[in-house]
Order: structure tokens, then C-alpha cells, then sequence
């Protein structure tokens, strides 16, 4: 099937807060930036708040490609089976008939109940900036975060539950859900399975749900964080950018796989991330590549200066990538 709001070739995308000013949606523009995607928060969402967000992005030039809903995409109802789960996925194929009403034809989804998980709030990197970290010394200590152990073949029975639920919606609006993995990408945490923690994972899902609405968050950050026991990253852009699969990509570095790893600046990490880029390019993806986590740098601008400074190596690899200098849509180098 041809999706024809998806982009021709690769778009860098940022996240912009569904509260962001006037100023923070100028400064995406400042940093050639014209596809974005956001997090909506809080207990409840309409379709009026949605459709007020996406034309204030447009006015600025900027495509919105992509919205989640934090409390339905990652949700323990759900992926438990706990007392309200029909009522949550019923209100999750609510959700899909408006993003397409508001004309947005991707959202995200992850089956991890606790969302990503750190074992300390921060850890130093380059020059003084803080960056994420995990320590599964620390993590695999921690208590059962639901009161029992959960099995895998419980888990994977409420994730085809759930896809049964949904899909019929999301095929009959024409919205595509990607499905981000574990991270950290680790069997189990907190007593909790993590079904999609390496390429099996991901192979076991669309197994279960053969949709062309379902598809991948594809994760760089993930696959290096489980390195050899995620999967040959390179083989699987190839092939799941070949069968369509990949809707959104996440592009960030890492120290090193775990079972200890520190989000790194892009340029600070074990992984060529030119290598990466040049993957996606070789490979035809369609889609956006978004920086993901931003390390938090000093100065006056923190909350701007470490997303200014991954957007620019992440342009600069993908002109070197695509041979495109300037905007996507520029001309050719010579």
C-alpha cells in the first residue's frame, strides 16, 4: 500500500511540548526543522485540543507527523489486564479516530508498563553535560513494580489482545501505529516481561498482528544498548525498511551496551553514526529521524542548546548520506 502523507526520503523530526510557546516553535524553525511530533499529557485529550495544537504548528511551518498520548500508549491496564482495560482500549481506538478527524496519521506505542527506566537521574558526560544512564546492577534489584511476576505468555496474550482491539480501527482511519521497544531492552524488570527487547521480539509481534498499519519506532538507542543480544542492527533497517515496517526512527548514541550505559552526545559514542545514517539513506526509508534524548548542556539555553546541536550533526550526516545539501528538498551537491 502507497501512504501518500508519508515524506519523500528522510525528515528530521524534534519533539515540541504540547505546551510550547510562541519562541520554542520558532526556534525549531531556526534550526531547519519542519516535521515535529509531541507527547499530549494529562488524564483526558480532545479532539479540539488536538486540532488547536496542529494548527499552531502549521502556522509555523512545521508538519506534525506524529502524537502520542502518554497515559493510553503506555499503560498498565493494558499490558496487565488489570480492572478498566477494555475501557482504556476502547479509548485508545477513541484516540485514533482523532488524530485522523485532526489528520494525523501515525501515533506510538510502547508495551513496557514503567516507560523507559533509568538507575540514576543523570550521569556527567562530555564537559559537564548530564545524560541518561542505566545500570541494570542497580535496576535488577529493584522490587516487583506490580506486586507479582508476570509471565511472558500472559503478556503476549494481552498484547494480541489488544492488537485484535485496535487494528480494525486504526486500518478503517488510516492511522499507523509504531511500536517502540523495551529500554532498557532486557528480558524482565520488575517482575514484568519485556516482550520487545530484541529482534525476536519484533518478529513474534508482527506474527501476531500482519497489518500495514503496524509497524516499528525503530530504536538505534535500543539496538546499541543490546548490541549482539538485540540483533544485527544493519540487516534489520535493511529488511524492515524493505517491508515497510519502519515508521518512525529514533537516532542517538550510547556509551556502550549494557549492562552499563550512558546516553552519550551523538558524536561521543561507541556507534559511527554516519554508518547509521547512511543505512537508513541506502536502505529508501521513508519517515522521520528524530533525535530522541537531547543531552542536557550548560548555559543559558539548556533546554535548546543540546537539540541544536544534534540537529546539526544529524543535517550534516544526512547531506553526507544523500548527497542533498541544505534542506531535504535542496538541490543536489556538486
Amino acid at each position: 500500500m502507497t501512504f501518500p502523507h508519508l515524506p519523500d526520503g528522510i525528515q528530521l523530526s524534534v519533539r515540541v511540548r504540547p505546551d510550547a510557546s510562541e519562541e520554542d516553535l520558532s526556534f525549531v524553525e531556526q534550526i531547519g526543522i519542519d516535521h515535529v511530533f509531541v507527547w499530549f499529557k494529562g488524564e483526558t485529550l480532545d479532539l479540539e485540543t488536538i486540532k488547536a495544537f496542529r494548527a499552531r504548528t502549521a502556522a509555523h511551518g512545521l508538519n506534525l507527523f506524529n502524537a502520542g498520548f502518554l497515559p493510553l500508549c503506555k499503560n498498565s491496564k493494558i499490558h496487565l489486564a488489570l480492572p478498566g482495560r477494555d475501557e482504556a482500549i476502547e479509548a485508545f481506538c477513541d484516540y485514533l479516530r482523532m488524530l485522523a478527524e485532526a489528520e494525523i496519521y501515525t501515533t506510538t506505542f510502547t508495551w513496557e508498563v514503567a516507560g523507559d527506566t533509568t538507575s540514576s537521574p543523570k550521569e556527567p558526560a562530555r564537559g559537564g553535560a548530564f545524560c541518561r544512564a542505566v545500570d541494570m546492577a542497580t535496576l535488577d534489584k529493584a522490587p516487583l513494580s506490580h506486586g507479582r511476576r508476570y509471565s511472558a505468555e500472559e503478556l503476549w496474550a494481552n498484547f494480541t489482545y489488544f492488537m485484535n482491539a485496535v487494528i480494525p480501527v486504526a486500518e478503517e482511519v488510516g492511522v499507523r501505529l509504531a511500536l517502540h521497544p523495551n529500554d532498557p531492552p532486557v528480558p524482565e524488570l520488575g517482575g514484568v516481561p519485556c516482550l520487545i527487547h530484541n529482534l525476536a521480539g519484533y518478529r513474534k509481534a508482527f506474527e501476531i498482528c500482519d497489518s500495514e498499519y503496524f509497524g516499528m519506532e525503530f530504536c538505534t538507542g535500543c539496538w546499541l544498548e543490546g548490541a549482539d543480544n538485540f540483533g544485527d542492527m544493519f540487516a534489520a533497517i535493511e529488511e524492515f525498511v524493505r517491508r515497510g515496517k519502519v515508521f518512525i526512527a529514533h537516532f542517538r548514541n550510547v556509551s556502550a551496551p549494557l549492562p552499563h550505559f550512558v546516553e552519550s552526545f551523538i558524536d561521543d559514542g561507541y556507534m559511527d553514526m554516519h554508518r547509521v545514517m547512511q543505512a537508513f539513506q541506502d536502505a529508501g526509508y521513508r519517515g522521520t529521524l528524530v533525535p530522541d534524548h537531547a543531552d542536557e548542556m550548560g548555559g543559558s539555553m539548556r533546554g535548546q542548546a543540546g537539540m541544536a546541536f544534534v540537529v546539526g550533526y544529524m543535517r550534516a550526516l544526512l547531506e553526507r548520506a544523500s548527497g542533498i545539501r541544505g534542506n531535504p528538498h535542496g538541490r543536489p551537491a556538486p
